[in-house]
């Protein structure tokens, strides 16, 4: 069972930026088509970004496109969110997910994640 953590949440002003990690230390991330997803208070889980090295493989939501950034380090085998330009409605906790190298491919790819992690929270906020 692939264990999967995120860390790297916390408050953030409007406007501001914050890197997220989610790492394993069983299995290796490159194997894997990785995803970032999030879920607001009393909203759905919606996902955010994808990559997966089998082509390479990059998605963004439209909600994020233009602020955030997916990167994989393989030698610290971690899955990074960048995110940038922060606003208050990216206030939710953020989850990490890995599946199949060919999940990310899916245009419904939260739904064939199969390992998830429990997740860090964000808050933007002044």
């Amino acid at each position: 069972q692939l264990q999967l953590v995120e860390s790297g949440g916390g408050l953030v002003q409007p406007g501001g930026g914050l890197r997220l990690s989610c790492t394993t230390s069983r299995g290796t991330l490159d194997h894997y088509g990785v995803g970032w997803f999030r879920q607001a208070p009393g909203k759905e889980r919606e996902a955010v970004s994808c990559f997966s090295r089998n082509g390479p493989i990059t998605k963004y939501s439209d909600s994020v496109k233009g602020r955030f950034i997916i990167s994989s380090d393989s030698a610290k085998n971690t899955v990074y969110l960048e995110m940038n330009s922060l606003k208050p409605e990216d206030t939710a906790v953020y989850f990490c997910a890995a599946g199949s190298n060919y999940a990310c491919y899916r245009e419904n790819y939260l739904d064939v994640m199969e390992h998830w992690g429990k997740g860090t929270p964000v808050t933007v906020s002044s």
